[in-house]
């Protein structure tokens, strides 16, 4: 494959990939506009959001092994597909209820296409050329949040063509089309015959333990923490000890399992997706604390939130062009030293930021973003290089689901504690509760930093 056809297909995969991750951030801009025009109200515009989140969570590891089975071409763009036209089906929406579906089939389709891109960077690059591919794909993943923030609020307030907050879902419609056939053209084809039954039980299994551990993560806080929350919570553990169990029975017996046992037995896959999980509930808390304590805490507008929030997504961007370019001992460290910036940027603001010192949270932020995007880019090419091509659909799915469990933990226990600290708005317990929550946000990145650092100790050659 010509270099510059490759330079089209990776445009072409991340341009998938970019549509998916707006769509996790936009909606969460456009919900009040949402909210008058379907006049809708809580259950329903909850899912709005957190439906988007739920359902890709649980699909992206069974996206990823549909891949496998039935061509990582062919099913990023049913992907691509499915999610433009549930696009404009939210869009078109004429209630809530309506919304919230046409939210989740979206989120299929975003997790179909997310599931195949990290596939096919393994497969079709290898050495220096992966390692930049990699480092666009965390500058991509800044990126669609960066839009996410702004973009939402930019069309809403244009109201193009009278259409208000559904501008916001509309505008997929021409540029999936485009990406579309772009896809068509520059994707490599799939490899003949490869077919092979998908282990349907092991799907079921295993998105029934998902939505076991995420559905009250994502919903509790909004419902008060019902009981049935905590039973949900309890029940994952042996769900996922199940799931795990039927995995190994399926290998044992020939078959193709959704996600490889001895993958999940070797040392640095473990750490290395404990690391990403790690860090990322530390990333998506941040962004979630920040703006209610910016907001709630000292009367910010949403816009001025957003933009504080800015140098903490767009440094975790830098990170990805700025890896390739260290030497291949700096690569293997940065990812426990990207953690550690994570800790002097929260101890920072744990001893020193408060309502008067915006420029330094802004700074400290930046600190920790580049930090998070140092640990996630180096831990992710450090499994993609050890780990062999023939488990690269095990890889992302296990890659993307660590990232995504690890925000919605992070988010549900960061948010809950912060909010228990500072019941009521104003800044008179937001300034204290925002420092416990820095100081807890700097321990869990040094968990972090360990476990990036075991990883690192339990890293094999390449494997190609």
């Amino acid at each position: 494959m010509g270099v510059r056809r490759r330079a089209w297909m990776l445009a072409a995969l991340l341009g998938g990939l970019f549509l998916g991750n707006v769509d996790t951030a936009v909606a969460n801009t456009a919900i009040p506009a949402i909210q008058v025009g379907l006049h809708a109200a809580g259950v329903a515009l909850d899912l709005v959001v957190s439906g988007y989140s739920l359902a890709y969570a649980a699909l992206l590891v069974t996206s990823a092994r549909l891949g496998h089975h039935r061509g990582h071409r062919r099913t990023f763009l049913l992907g691509l597909s499915v999610f433009t036209l549930a696009s404009v089906g939210c869009g078109v929406a004429p209630d809530a209820w309506a919304l919230v579906v046409a939210r989740i089939v979206q989120a299929a389709g975003a997790a179909l296409m997310a599931a195949q891109v990290l596939t096919l960077l393994q497969l079709q690059f290898t050495g220096p050329t992966r390692a930049r591919a990699l480092g666009l794909y965390t500058v991509v993943l800044s990126a669609g949040a960066i839009v996410g923030q702004v973009a939402g609020g930019l069309l809403i307030s244009a109201d193009l063509l009278g259409a208000g907050w559904r501008s916001v879902f509309l505008v997929n419609g021409p540029a999936g089309g485009l990406l579309f056939v772009l896809g068509v053209a520059v994707l490599p084809a799939d490899p003949p015959g490869r077919t092979g039954r998908l282990d349907w039980t092991g799907v079921l299994a295993l998105s029934a333990a998902l939505l076991l551990l995420v559905v009250p993560l994502v919903i509790g806080p909004e419902q008060g923490w019902h009981a049935w929350t905590g039973l949900c919570l309890v029940l994952s553990l042996p769900a996922l000890a199940a799931f795990h169990a039927l995995q190994r029975r399926v290998a044992a017996a020939g078959g193709r399992p959704i996600i490889d046992p001895g993958l999940l037995a070797r040392r640095l896959v473990a750490w290395g997706a404990a690391a990403i999980g790690t860090t990322a509930s530390t990333y998506f808390a941040t962004l979630f604390v920040v703006a209610l304590y910016l907001q709630r805490g000292l009367g910010y507008t949403a816009a001025a939130s957003g933009l504080a929030l800015l140098p903490w997504v767009a440094a975790f961007g830098l990170a990805g062009p700025l890896l390739p370019r260290l030497s291949g001992r700096g690569q293997r460290q940065a990812g426990p030293a990207g953690a550690l910036l994570m800790v002097v940027g929260f101890t920072g603001i744990a001893l020193f930021a408060g309502p008067a010192r915006g420029g330094l949270l802004a700074g400290l932020l930046g600190l920790c973003g580049l930090g998070y995007g140092l640990a996630y880019s180096a831990l992710v090419l450090q499994l993609t290089r050890a780990v062999a091509v023939t488990h690269a659909a095990d890889l992302s799915g296990l890659i993307q689901t660590a990232s995504r469990i690890g925000g919605v933990v992070g988010v549900a226990a960061f948010g809950a504690g912060y909010l228990a600290l500072a019941p009521a708005p104003g800044p008179a317990l937001a300034v204290t509760a925002f420092v416990r929550i820095a100081a807890a946000l700097a321990v869990t990145a040094l968990a972090g930093a360990a476990m990036a650092q075991a990883a690192g100790r339990a890293a094999a050659p390449p494997a190609g």
